[in-house]
Order: structure tokens, then C-alpha cells, then sequence
């Protein structure tokens, strides 16, 4: 396997003194004969009786990270670059979720045991790298050239529900076919309500990787509707997947163009059954909202008002930066016209604040708000301008 990160073949050769060695595993591997660019490096440590001893031997070329140690994984950080190192390893499921099992390493394992815990044959192969030869025990290679995505092992299958989403978005990412048999398990995990065990979290990750991942997102969510997942997100049931396909662009913007159709009610409902992150959802049900507008003000030569008060209400910049996949030509022009109006970033500032009516002789009081509004309403409609006249028209409010 060519151009390996000098580190990996350093830290391999001097195991293979100590008659222990590494194989690569994993998605490296998978990506390798996808002719991918692989960014991430899984390695599996076999001869080396415990992680203490592992972790000391890592320190030696790096920070090891010790935050994924009760799963049997150190993370090697060399310059920049993280690494992930474990040992061959059993997980016996114990309890519900992802983190419901007892790790159980096992030194004694052959590699096509250790493998049997993957999901797919196509993320079970392996790279011995002082031997320079591939480890295919369960025909992940053909599968590859037959672009199948087959699960492994129908027990350890269904102990993490999160393998059904991450079927869907390898079978979009790659443009496989799920292989019969496997649609028929993750079919039967939907009906029988194991995906209710994943959190929201995972399956944020596994819808935003099929966004942005996969050219043709469509075809995962396609295969979410024949395997029955929409019953949980009933709000896709209208949506047009075709839309998705081949836009290469921000997971906002992406989400944007999923739920656009939808109403910025029935997209919040989506994204909270898939996160708790209140920014993010009222980010895109606010582009949901007004991802039409620059279109709306082009076509009718929206005058500078609209555009300022526009400001107050989204961001311009980003609103542009999303609506110019819908109407390049409306956007192009509305930012322009903010830039000009020095409100493409941030709405205008309020010409005075409080400090300045008490100056004035106004009496701090709770309608300082009200009389600040208006003045600003004022500003915003260009009925004053500068800071004198509105000093002036807020003199006349001394007397509320």
C-alpha cells in the first residue's frame, strides 16, 4: 500500500522488533480500493499485551490521547495529525445504545475474529504492513468490484442500531446496492423499533454525512423510505430527494434545500427529532423563511428600506451565500445593494441609545425601549437622518 505516513511505518517497524505488528483497518483500507483520498488511519495492534504497554510505547513519537481507552482505542497525535491505535477485541453487548457493551481486549485473537465486530465487509479488511499484503476474510474486495454493501454477522449486526443509517449512507456515498439479505435485517430493526435506541446525536452525524458526502444523497434517502424509517421523520414523506443530488456545498445550505419545502414549523419539528442544537435550528428555518426574499425584492426593485429592515432580521451575507444556488442573479444583486447600504453583515446601528436620551433630560424609565424603536423605525425609513436630526425628533419625546 503506497504513500503511508512515515510515522505508521516507523511506529510499525519497531513493533515488528518486539514480535508485535500492526495492520491498518478499517475505512483507510475500504477508501484505498475505492480510489478515495483517505484521511483518517485505523490501525489494530496485535502482540502487545496491554494498552498500558501500547500507550507507553506511543508516547514515545507523540501525544496519546487516553479519551477513548475504555473502548480499547489511543489516539497518537504527531504533528497535527491524529492516529488511531487499538488492540484486537471482543464487545459483548450488556445494555442499550452505543456505549451498552463491555470491552474485552484479547490479545489472542486471530484478525478475522477481531473483524467480526465491523458492520460491513467492505469496513472489515485489513493492511499488514511489514508483510505488505491485504486481509480479506469475508469478501469485502468483491463485494467492492460487485458494489454490494453486505453486513458481516447477523448477531453482532443488530447489537448497534446505527448500523441501518450508516447502510443508508454508505449505500449513497459509494452508489451500492443493499445486498438482499442485509435489507431484510436493517427492515426488520426498523419495524421492531431498535432504531429508537440511537441517539440524536448519532443520526445527526449519519444525515449530515449523507448530505455532504454522498454526490447523490438522494438515493439514501430513497432507501430510508423502502426500509421504513420514515415513520419517525413523517415530515420527509414529501420532500423531493432529486434536489439534492450533485450540489456540493455547506451542510447548511443542504439542510436548507432538504427542508425548503416544508415551512419553518415542519422543519423544526424535523431537526429536533435529530438534534438539540437550538442555534443551528433556528439558523435554518430562518434561511427556510426568507431564502426567497432575494428574488422577491429583485424582481420588484426592493427599495433601501426593505432592504435595512431586512438587516434587522437575517444576516444578508449568509442569506446570500444560501440563496444564491436558488437565484444566483437575485442574490448577486440583493448583497450588492446591502454593501452599498452598509448592511450586508449587520443591521444599522441605532443612531442613539439611552445614555443619549438621558442626556436630554428624559427620565430613565421602561419606555425608553419604545421611544428608541420609533426613532429607529424612523432611521430605518430614512424619514431622519444623522445623529443631530434624530437628537432633535427625540427632544420632542421629552414630554412622554
Amino acid at each position: 500500500m503506497k504513500n503511508l505516513p512515515k510515522i505508521i511505518e516507523r511506529i510499525s517497524k519497531k513493533l515488528s522488533s518486539q514480535n508485535a505488528k500492526i495492520i491498518l483497518v478499517g475505512g483507510s483500507v475500504r477508501d484505498y480500493y475505492l480510489n478515495l483520498p483517505i484521511k483518517d488511519y485505523d490501525l489494530e495492534v496485535y502482540g502487545v499485551s496491554s494498552l498500558e504497554k501500547l500507550e507507553l510505547l506511543l508516547s514515545e513519537y507523540g501525544d496519546v490521547n487516553l479519551v477513548g481507552k475504555s473502548f480499547g482505542v489511543l489516539k497518537l497525535n504527531y504533528n497535527g495529525e491524529v492516529y488511531d491505535f487499538s488492540s484486537p477485541r471482543k464487545e459483548n453487548k450488556i445494555g442499550i445504545g452505543h456505549r451498552g457493551f463491555e470491552i474485552e481486549i484479547d490479545n489472542s485473537l486471530s484478525f478475522k475474529e477481531a473483524s467480526k465486530r465491523r458492520d460491513f465487509t467492505i469496513n472489515a479488511m485489513g493492511y499488514d504492513i511489514e508483510k505488505d499484503i491485504f486481509l480479506d476474510p469475508y469478501k469485502g474486495l468483491e463485494d467492492i468490484q460487485n458494489r454490494k454493501l453486505k453486513h458481516i454477522d447477523d448477531i453482532t449486526f443488530i447489537e448497534d442500531a446505527l448500523r441501518v443509517y450508516r447502510a443508508v449512507q454508505f449505500c449513497a456515498r459509494f452508489e451500492f446496492q443493499l445486498d438482499k439479505n442485509s435489507f431484510e435485517l436493517c427492515y426488520k430493526m426498523v419495524k421492531d423499533g431498535s432504531l429508537e435506541t440511537v441517539s440524536k446525536e448519532r443520526v445527526f452525524d449519519e444525515f449530515s454525512k449523507l448530505l455532504l458526502k454522498a454526490k447523490k444523497p438522494s438515493i439514501g434517502f430513497n432507501l430510508m423510505q423502502k426500509l421504513g424509517i420514515f415513520k419517525y421523520f413523517s415530515e420527509l414523506d414529501k420532500v423531493n430527494f432529486q434536489d439534492l443530488d450533485y450540489k456540493n456545498c455547506t451542510l447548511t445550505f443542504m439542510y436548507v434545500l432538504l427542508l425548503q419545502n416544508l415551512g419553518s414549523k415542519q422543519a423544526k419539528s424535523f431537526l429536533y427529532k435529530i438534534t438539540n442544537n437550538h442555534k443551528f435550528i433556528k439558523e435554518i428555518t430562518l434561511f427556510i423563511e426568507y431564502y426567497k426574499i432575494a428574488s422577491d425584492f429583485f424582481k420588484n426593485d426592493a427599495k433601501d428600506v426593505d432592504i435595512k429592515k431586512l438587516a434587522t432580521k437575517i444576516n444578508i451575507s449568509d442569506l446570500t451565500t444560501v440563496s444564491k444556488y436558488f437565484d444566483a442573479t437575485a442574490s448577486a444583486w440583493l448583497l450588492q445593494k446591502a454593501k452599498i447600504l452598509h448592511v450586508d453583515k449587520a443591521p444599522l446601528e441605532y443612531a442613539i441609545k439611552g445614555k443619549d436620551l438621558i442626556n436630554i433630560g428624559l427620565q430613565q424609565s421602561p419606555k425608553f425601549k419604545n421611544i428608541l424603536d420609533d426613532l429607529y423605525d424612523m432611521q430605518l425609513d430614512g424619514i431622519i437622518c444623522g445623529e443631530d436630526e434624530i437628537m432633535r425628533v427625540a427632544q420632542k419625546h421629552s414630554h412622554i
